[in-house]
């Protein structure tokens, strides 16, 4: 199974990168680094809470409204090519954020933020075009391997973050807990930065870096 980051490499990636960057008035390479922060704090924290059975079975609910059907990895030219982001895409996002991440949206605003070199504002607006690419790429997976229970929402979710192990999952969870004194986000961004240079392969910046590359 592909991992979420590969969705970065390939056309869909160009055109999301290069979308995002021009909308928000990022150069492409931190618009980059943001996003291959992004795309697996928000799967981790999927991940997360689909580990109990309400929450596997609220996401897969989630998964199988129409919008979530994958026809966003279709149509990125059309949402970011415009003179402005596509404001139904931007308020879907919002409110897959707020649910993953429980109120904790600008702890991971800030970290990919500090990853990346982007403002706190820019950050945030990708990880709300991140949200529903997310949730996409599971939907149509879902589709595609009929997917229908808490075990098998557990496993798309594992195999597309590349088996994160639970020391790595719980990075997420303390970046989700951390209590705005930064310390954390800092850890956080660090890691990430860490696992893009080749420099830190434990933690969650293994698992990063696992899913990276080197762009």
């Amino acid at each position: 199974m592909a991992g979420i980051l590969d969705l970065l490499n390939g056309p869909i990636g160009k055109t999301l990168i290069s979308g995002a960057s021009k909308q928000f008035g990022q150069d492409e390479s931190k618009t980059s680094t943001a996003l291959n922060a992004a795309l697996p704090l928000i799967l981790g924290a999927m991940k997360n809470n689909a580990s109990s059975p309400d929450g596997a079975a609220g996401l897969l609910k989630a998964l199988g409204n129409d919008k979530h059907s994958g026809g966003i990895l279709d149509n990125l030219g059309s949402i970011l090519g415009g003179s402005g982001v596509d404001e139904d895409v931007l308020q879907d996002g919002a409110g897959i954020l707020g649910h993953v991440f429980k109120g904790k949206e600008q702890n991971v605003a800030q970290a990919v933020s500090k990853t990346s070199g982007i403002d706190l504002g820019s950050a945030m607006n990708i990880l709300k075009v991140a949200g529903p690419l997310v949730m996409g790429a599971l939907g149509k997976e879902t589709r595609q391997q009929g997917v229908s229970d808490s075990n098998g929402i557990g496993n798309l979710l594992g195999g597309m973050l590349g088996g994160a192990s639970n020391d790595q999952q719980s990075l997420v969870s303390r970046l989700l807990d951390a209590d705005g004194d930064g310390s954390m986000i800092d850890d956080v961004a660090g890691m990430i930065l860490g696992a893009a240079g080749g420099k830190k392969k434990s933690g969650l910046g293994g698992l990063l870096g696992g899913l990276f590359g080197k762009r």
